[in-house]
């Protein structure tokens, strides 16, 4: 689907490790909450870099967050997670929920290719596909 092609589309550009994560209602008031739960039980900060991203949907609350690992963090600083959040905001208002989260991926990476580019032998350390909540 669009969202798995976009996730190997931006690994194919950085050593960065992308997953996706949709679920239909969030749990904490705050979906960066709820994301950095999701992103220790998914055991995200084993990478060799410390440089995965999850994105997390709340499609029926309409909520997204993006959660880093300290090394992409660091890289790219407080204002581009800011400006991310906005324009995911803008994505998500603007168009149905698979192309808007292709849209976020792509952002990330295009930014991620220049801190953290593809590098030789490097290989996929967590799994391209989506990941579904229960509720």
């Amino acid at each position: 689907g669009l969202i798995s092609e976009a996730i190997r589309q931006a690994e194919s550009r950085t050593s960065v490790e992308v997953r996706v994560y949709i679920e239909g209602s969030c749990r904490f008031v705050d979906a960066l909450d709820r994301a950095a739960e999701l992103f220790q039980l998914l055991r995200m900060s084993k990478t060799a870099l410390h440089n995965a991203v999850l994105v997390y949907v709340a499609v029926r609350d309409c909520q997204y967050a993006v959660y880093a690992d300290t090394g992409v963090h660091q890289q790219l600083g407080r204002v581009f997670w800011e400006e991310q959040v906005g324009h995911f905001q803008h994505y998500f208002q603007s168009a149905p929920p698979a192309q808007a989260i292709q849209k976020v991926i792509y952002d990330l990476g295009n930014a991620l290719e220049q801190v953290f580019p593809h590098l030789p032998g490097d290989r996929n350390e967590l799994p391209d596909d989506i990941l579904f909540g229960t509720d």
